[in-house]
């Protein structure tokens, strides 16, 4: 695969190059084109005056080609470009690669920061140069792809929606966001509002519920439930209690992670909500409102990085079954959108000073640790892999081990102060994108023709 790939980038760079010398070529002919345009004059002779009008057409024809080519060049360029990254998802895909997307957010306010940020995007999206406040050097990594602190929430997603889209395939997708304290994870995963400044979950649920309505003509029935839940001080608190329809509400204090006959985890006694999939806007109106009722829930507090800091991880589950009446197919898919709790040092923010914050930020960077201690014994290819080390690990379980599909978001701080952190993030994020899962199971099986 690894030598596949570098004979496919080095075809694609020398095409490429070829591509620009030529459009280099073809502006230089049309700039000197349009000089002697410009310089065309007017004779009172009328044979002559015929003869520049003629010439006159012969060289606007001839910028018409020209300029008409560079748009052809230019759309193979943006088409090789497509083929290279199709390419390297492909190789990843097989590879079952963790795949890294980084994320910087812009300055805001609150920053107090006049000097130029330490994190430098490349223009190609898939690298960037920060500088080492220890070392003074600057340090470059690479990844799947880098978003300027300039892309919006909509750039943001279409990079994602494949990913997302597959768990319509059966496949269990798993999205997580990673981080410090206020470097903007709750921002991408769920933005604010309805309209451009949505975050994943939302543009998420969205994509699913209109390609389950594509797939109806297919002879495809879908139906979508969604649960929120948060691991706070290493307890699994159900964010939607207050919308459980069921009389029987006792196992909502008691959540647990089990397993299934087949060996799959599931929490018991976790809230299922039903989401519309036959109407767009009645769907996206359950959503909404389950988002908020969970929002009400989520354990948050000031800290002095982050007025609205989550003191807790936060899941979104959405389960996805479907049926074809043709061919008797079913499929079992699901989406976990985790927004984790920002890893935080006590010297900036201060939570040390209070008894609870302390014992928040101690469990948010344990739980984070043993998420490390995993994807470093995924990478060495330990026998022993200590998922059940603590609840956010073992709930992962699942979508970490080779079974389903796992994208990882890193957001970073643009501010010098926070250089340090962004650093450590980076390294780790690094670690992770050489993790090698294997290739997905699809969770797919076949029913009597018209059974269930």
């Amino acid at each position: 695969l690894d030598a596949t790939k570098a004979r496919a980038d080095a075809a694609m760079h020398e095409k490429e190059e070829a591509f620009k010398k030529e459009i280099e070529n073809l502006r230089f002919d049309l700039s000197v084109m349009k000089t002697r345009a410009s310089k065309v004059q007017v004779d009172e002779n009328s044979s002559l005056v015929a003869n520049e009008e003629e010439d006159d057409a012969v060289l606007r024809a001839r910028i018409e080609e020209r300029d008409k080519r560079i748009a052809e060049l230019e759309a193979e360029l943006w088409k090789g470009e497509q083929l290279r990254r199709q390419m390297h998802n492909t190789i990843q895909e097989l590879r079952g690669n963790i795949r890294v997307y980084v994320r910087t957010r812009p300055f805001l306010p609150g920053d107090k920061q006049n000097e130029e940020s330490p994190i430098d995007v490349s223009p190609d999206g898939e690298s960037l140069t920060i500088l080492d406040r220890r070392s003074g050097a600057p340090l470059d990594f690479k990844f799947d792809k880098v978003f300027p602190p300039s892309a919006g929430q909509e750039f943001v997603f279409d990079e994602v929606s494949d990913f997302v889209q597959s768990a319509l395939d059966g496949y269990h997708v798993c999205l997580f966001s990673y981080g410090q304290t206020g470097s903007g994870k709750t921002h991408t995963m769920q933005g604010c509002g309805n309209g451009t400044m949505r975050g994943i979950i939302p543009r998420a649920v969205e994509k699913i519920l209109d390609q389950a309505q594509a797939l109806n003509q297919q002879k495809w029935n879908f139906n979508v439930a969604a649960s929120f839940l948060e691991i706070y001080n290493e307890n699994l608190k159900d964010l939607l209690t207050s919308m459980n329809k069921s009389n029987d509400k006792s196992k909502a204090d008691k959540l647990s992670i089990k397993r299934d006959r087949e060996g799959k985890s599931y929490v018991d006694g976790l809230t299922q909500v039903p989401i519309n999939v036959n109407d767009l806007e009645v769907g996206m109106q359950q959503l909404e409102s389950l988002m908020g009722v969970a929002a009400r829930s989520r354990s948050v507090a000031s800290t002095k990085m982050n007025s609205q800091s989550s003191r807790s991880h936060s899941v979104f589950m959405l389960h996805l079954n479907g049926y074809n009446e043709e061919s008797g197919a079913i499929v079992n898919g699901a989406l976990n959108l985790c927004d984790l709790a920002g890893s935080e040092r006590l010297d900036r923010s201060g939570a040390g000073a209070d008894a609870q914050r302390l014992k928040e930020t101690q469990s948010i960077n344990k739980s984070l640790s043993c998420l490390g201690d995993v994807f470093n014994a995924l990478a060495t290819g330990a026998s022993h892999v200590p998922y059940r080390n603590s609840k956010l690990t073992y709930l992962l379980q699942d979508c970490l081990s080779g079974d389903g599909k796992a994208l990882m978001f890193v957001n970073l701080s643009p501010t010098t102060a926070s250089c340090g952190e962004s650093v450590c993030s980076l390294r780790f994020a690094q670690r992770v994108n050489q993790v090698e899962l294997g290739k997905a199971t699809k969770h797919i099986q076949f029913a009597g023709r018209g059974k269930r």
